[in-house]
């Protein structure tokens, strides 16, 4: 790819690609969207991705500098300390009659590592795969959501835990937190931004659905993500049924 070198300034161009959002005494600035080649499979397919950032407005700053304001505070925000959610989009989101979405909890474990304790690294390749295949979607990537809105050091605890016998939910208990802490608000309002047509979730999560369809996004429905099942990883998803009332989908536990 042959990039242009222009006079222009470099902030005008990414103020071209920034939505703002404003919620209460909050902004959300989208950021997008950039192009993303993806390997599934051996095969590279094209996704186009946004990440997002939700502040504080920033105050006395008038709306079309916001973005400026945002950009030169960066060096001192220290986001790396703290991670930022995104979404991957393909096809024509915006406008394609019918669109899959899968909300995709982080998973340091399961995504990055490949463990087979859980079924997350399996799930965020299958719904990439499915939402290419349909022709249209988006995968969002929820940087906050590690196990299920705990954080990775509690999770790690929570996994100790669970090897003296406790299942996930038990374990969240005993540390103190409820079994699931994640909320969705942030996304919806980036899918809103991207989308108003109807979409359908990619889920087995009951709690995932009634999120979207009490928050007013226009969901037509949902279907299952149900695979990679072992020995591993069997009572974890034993337990996301029995006592997170998760769909069974189309995979009996034997």
């Amino acid at each position: 790819m042959i990039i242009e070198k222009t006079t222009e300034s470099p902030l005008n161009k990414i103020k071209e690609k920034v939505q703002i959002v404003t919620h209460g005494d909050r902004s959300t600035f989208i950021v997008g969207p950039i192009n993303l080649p993806v390997q599934l499979d051996g095969e590279t397919v094209f996704f186009k991705w946004y990440s997002w950032l939700d502040v504080q407005m920033i105050e006395g700053v008038q709306a079309e500098d916001q973005v400026e304001e945002l950009i030169k505070s960066l060096p001192e925000a220290n986001l790396a300390n703290n991670q930022q959610s995104s979404v991957l989009v393909y096809g024509d989101f915006e406008y394609a009659e019918d669109a899959l979405i899968r909300m995709h909890s982080i998973c340091h474990t399961g995504d990055i590592f490949g463990s087979k304790r859980c079924d997350c690294g399996f799930q965020l390749k299958q719904s990439m795969k499915m939402i290419s295949e349909h022709g249209a979607g988006a995968l969002f990537y929820l940087a906050n959501h590690e196990g299920r809105g705990i954080g990775l050091f509690s999770k790690a605890l929570a996994y100790l835990l669970q090897e003296e016998g406790l299942d996930t939910v038990e374990a969240n208990e005993h540390l103190g937190f409820v079994d699931d802490s994640r909320n969705y608000d942030e996304a919806i309002r980036v899918l809103k931004t991207l989308r108003q047509l109807p979409v359908t979730l990619i889920t087995n999560n009951p709690n995932k659905l009634k999120a979207l369809q009490s928050s007013g996004a226009n969901v037509s429905g949902r279907i299952p993500l149900w695979g990679d099942i072992s020995r591993y990883n069997k009572h974890y998803l034993e337990t996301k049924m029995e006592r997170a009332g998760h769909f069974r989908g189309g995979y009996p536990i034997e």
